[in-house]
């Protein structure tokens, strides 16, 4: 195992407050609420398009919506699906399912046909809690894919009455908008139904620390989705760091989170359904990300903390200006997902009065692995410092077993209480990204004396030219700097000379045209000629993730179609 002289010597940056290691983790995820509802039963837990739900409403809706669940055939152990944006019925729903003992599974609600198709076909599940606009999609599943249970969710009855009144109302453009939100669906249950019962007996069994408690589908970027098995231990002990690395985010209602990331992609589900509801806080539902939608909260209630991907700071930043709105009282914006610009963070900072840092985690880390203290010590441009309880190790890119040399980058292996148990079902997938007991990332970075990581780049995503590797990472960076350049992706195709070759998609600024050889020069003045792109390709725009994360597999599949006939 690496030495570090002296051991974890990130912990010296911590911000003050912030503990090395974490206490005793017992219990499991409903004890949150549980928790905050005893000692917060009226403070608003939630907040949709201004309707509120207090912490005793929210508990009360949980366990009566688990009775409902159980009559319906709900078990513990059994894996049952959410497709639903954020909204309260999806919080509800999450816990209800965890307070049976059953196992969560998060679908993104966009998803098309054959991404549901494929993630059922893995994961098995036979209930279903649906999106109504999306339910109709489980019932067209093949035979061998069908649902027991079809539950569909109406998100408009969580809005104010009088929303939904008005929304009933026969009303061209009230209409579109209730078609957006909503549709009618014939053979299911409704949510109604489901939470109609009596509250669950006291005496049903609860579920245990070590339980399995949500299968989180990984991005996809490097291969077809994979279910990441994370217990309630893995869950409890990242929202217990999260707390422990902001120790200044008071408990109770006067603190305030907004979920504008969606709650079915491991980032927004522990920094929203998690950590906000581990503090009592209230947190502000938004079903996607709207600027406008976001801005009209801002001027009533700011954001205590602000769980966001750098596009999100961006917009709203850009949007405020538009419209005159203060960003002002904004407190903790916490960006994950994707790099964050070191030239985004101080226009953000100067009109919140608030910080924007920096973290990093993945799916099988529950997400969270590093952040970047709340204090002056953060480093703008790195991932910041591995959590409380959290080891690491930099090895070499070709042998694990092996450290990298001091100062050189390595591979990131983790482990710790956050770090999952495995994909869902697959051994060998799970074998292959574990050395010993050690998760290996993927991910190559470096550490600087404070003990600040860097990401560099992502081994699976290397290309090799000519027997150099390449980070795509570095050569986008240098694209972007081109004025005509708006954003790029790199990745190598397959060539019969050089194992691969260098290619980019780019996205041009209105009005430009490609000047294919100018760009390339242009590279070339700042990397090696072997990381200049031999081909350049214009795309309209590229393909992200729901967070806004560039999916470079899907744009190599894209480039690889273009070219097979050249």
């Amino acid at each position: 195992m690496i030495t570090f002289d002296p051991p974890r010597p990130w912990t010296a940056s911590y911000a003050p407050g912030v503990p090395q290691d974490l206490g005793e983790i017992s219990g499991s995820l409903i004890d949150i609420v549980q928790a905050s509802a005893r000692d917060y039963p009226d403070a608003p837990a939630l907040e949709f398009f201004g309707r509120e739900t207090t912490y005793r409403e929210l508990q009360s809706a949980i366990e009566r919506a688990a009775a409902g669940l159980a009559a319906r055939g709900v078990r513990a152990g059994d894996p049952v699906a959410i497709i639903l944006p954020n909204c309260p019925q999806h919080i509800i729903a999450f816990y209800a399912i965890l307070r049976l003992g059953a196992i969560v599974v998060e679908h993104n609600p966009l998803y098309t046909p054959r991404e549901l198709r494929k993630q059922f076909s893995d994961h098995g599940s036979k209930h279903v809690i649906a999106w109504s606009n999306v339910a109709h999609l489980v019932q067209e599943f093949p035979a061998d894919l069908a649902v027991d249970t079809l539950i569909s969710v109406d998100i408009t009855r969580g809005m104010p009455a009088v929303m939904q009144l008005a929304l009933k109302l026969p009303v061209p453009s009230l209409r579109a908008k209730r078609a957006q939100l909503t549709r009618p669906v014939r053979d299911a249950i409704s949510w109604e139904d489901i939470v109609s019962h009596e509250p669950l007996a006291a005496q049903h069994p609860r579920p245990q620390t070590d339980d399995l408690a949500i299968i989180q589908y990984t991005s996809g970027t490097t291969g077809d989705p994979k279910g990441a098995s994370l217990t309630h231990r893995n869950l409890l002990a990242n929202a217990m760091q999260a707390v422990s690395c902001i120790p200044m985010v008071e408990r109770g209602a006067g603190t305030v989170f907004y979920a504008v990331l969606p709650m079915f992609h491991a980032y927004g589900l522990t920094l929203c359904l998690t950590f906000a509801m581990s503090v009592g806080a209230r947190l502000v539902l938004f079903p996607k990300f709207d600027p406008d939608m976001v801005l009209d909260v801002v001027k009533k209630r700011p954001a205590t903390v602000l769980p966001l991907v750098p596009p999100i700071a961006e917009r709203l930043l850009a949007r405020a200006r538009e419209r005159g709105i203060s960003l002002a009282g904004t407190g903790i914006a916490v960006s994950g997902a994707m790099a964050l610009d070191k030239e985004l963070v101080e226009p953000w900072e100067a009109e919140t009065g608030g910080m924007l840092i920096e973290g990093y985690g993945l799916s099988e880390c529950s997400p969270v692995l590093m952040v970047n203290p709340v204090d002056d010590k953060r480093t703008a441009g790195s991932i910041g410092l591995p959590m409380p309880g959290t080891e690491v190790r930099i090895a070499d890119q070709e042998d694990p077993s092996k450290d990298a040399a001091p100062g050189q980058p390595g591979e990131l292996l983790v482990r710790g209480p956050q770090v999952f148990s495995g994909y869902y079902g697959r051994p060998e997938a799970t074998a292959a990204v574990f050395h010993e007991d050690w998760f290996r990332t993927g991910d190559v970075v470096t550490m600087d004396d404070a003990g600040f990581f860097r990401i560099v780049d992502r081994i699976k995503e290397l290309i090799i030219t000519g027997g150099f590797n390449v980070a795509p990472t570095e050569v986008e960076i240098a694209l972007r700097q081109h004025p005509d350049v708006t954003d790029a992706a790199v990745v190598g195709l397959p060539s019969s000379h050089s194992g691969e070759e260098v290619v980019a998609a780019v996205v041009l600024d209105a009005g430009a045209e490609l000047d294919e050889h100018g760009i390339r020069e242009y590279v070339r003045g700042i990397l090696t000629p072997y990381k200049v792109p031999r081909r350049l390709f214009v795309v309209d725009e590229l393909p992200k993730s729901m967070i806004g994360k560039v999916l470079r597999r899907q744009v190599k599949d894209n480039l690889l179609s273009l070219t097979s006939g050249s």
